[in-house]
């Protein structure tokens, strides 16, 4: 099958090559002909070995996939998953026993790992992953959704989740424009959130539904400030890290909600914890989300509906350029690897 793979840790040494070997299945494992594939910033990270675990080499990158049911295990005879089936994979393994998994917290299993970084992902011709992780979806739901839910809608959606976001409060998004930061946009919107864009692309008020954009990235929080009338943002949302933590925590008001998931630009910040408790603000850190969610997220696309904004779709043999283009200054919109 042909595959995107590389030996040794670097953009330079991933190869697009037609002869590696198609995976194999087990009782439990469902083989998927990839259709479409997100590309994201873990991506990028895998590709450059900046995790302390990558396995196997050579290895295939790629954490968010959807495709086609091709071939479904022996032991898989319940008919909930059929040759022909349009799936998404839920990109966490986890070992099902432990305590976080008994209590719902697959994607911080103690023994477990992302699809594409502790196993082979998505940007190959086929994957093969265990059954549990595969979800259907419907025949109406385009591709480029389908393909943006396991990561780029499911991350935001736990972080909304675990910050408890309520009817009519004040939710800031930085980097609304971004892959997740546009899903976060419409999700707070479905829960009944005034949605406040950080971005400097207006397509995020009227193709997805902002309340309010700031593009003024030098007063984010007296923005904040005046659009709330003196209130300032109930949740912030910060999926980018030290380049706009000081703007975040600013832009918080009593007994807020500070949610990262992300530190594109630097993870060591700086906290004034007189301000953190005197404020009684609440840091929350929040990694992918559960398979539960997924589910919801799948219900919530397939009815109430969700958008995506494609700036690229690439062949797998331009997986290069899908990478790079992840820091181009003109991106906008998500890229997408078109596999099969």
């Amino acid at each position: 099958m042909k595959a995107a793979i590389f030996e040794a840790p670097g953009l330079d040494n991933l190869k697009v090559i037609d002869n590696v070997d198609e995976p194999k299945i087990g009782g439990h494992d469902v083989l998927i002909k990839v259709k479409l594939a997100g590309v994201n910033p873990i991506d990028h990270i895998v590709v450059s070995g900046m995790l302390p675990r990558i396995v196997p080499f050579p290895h295939i990158p790629g954490a968010e996939s959807s495709g086609i049911v091709e071939q479904v295990g022996s032991e898989i005879n319940d008919g909930s998953i059929r040759k022909g089936d349009r799936v998404v994979v839920y990109n966490n393994i986890s070992d099902g026993i432990c305590d976080m998994c008994l209590n719902g917290l697959d994607m911080i299993c103690r023994n477990g790992g992302l699809i594409g970084a502790i196993t082979n992902g998505g940007f190959a011709e086929y994957i093969s992953v265990p059954e549990r992780n595969v979800f259907k979806v419907p025949d109406k739901m385009d591709w480029e959704v389908a393909a943006s839910l396991p990561l780029t809608s499911l991350t935001p959606y736990h972080a909304l989740n675990e910050a408890s976001i309520k009817l009519n409060e004040y939710l800031l998004v930085f980097g609304a424009s971004g892959n997740t930061g546009m899903m976060a946009v419409q999700l707070g919107k479905k829960m009944g959130a005034r949605v406040i864009a950080v971005s400097r692309d207006i397509w995020i008020k009227s193709d997805f539904g902002a309340d309010f954009v700031i593009s003024d990235y030098d007063k984010i929080a007296e923005n904040v400030k005046e659009i709330t009338h003196g209130k300032m943002a109930d949740v912030v949302l910060n999926s980018l890290g030290i380049g706009t933590w000081d703007s975040s925590f600013a832009s918080i008001g009593i007994n807020g909600r500070l949610v990262t998931f992300g530190g594109l630009t630097g993870a060591d910040v700086k906290l004034n914890v007189q301000s953190l408790y005197r404020q009684q603000i609440k840091l929350i850190g929040s990694t992918g989300g559960t398979r539960n969610e997924l589910r919801e997220l799948i219900d919530i696309a397939s009815t109430n509906g969700l958008k995506v904004k494609v700036w690229k779709k690439l062949k797998l043999d331009d997986v290069k350029e899908a990478l790079q283009g992840l820091f181009a200054k003109d991106r906008d919109g998500r890229i997408l690897l078109e596999v099969a």
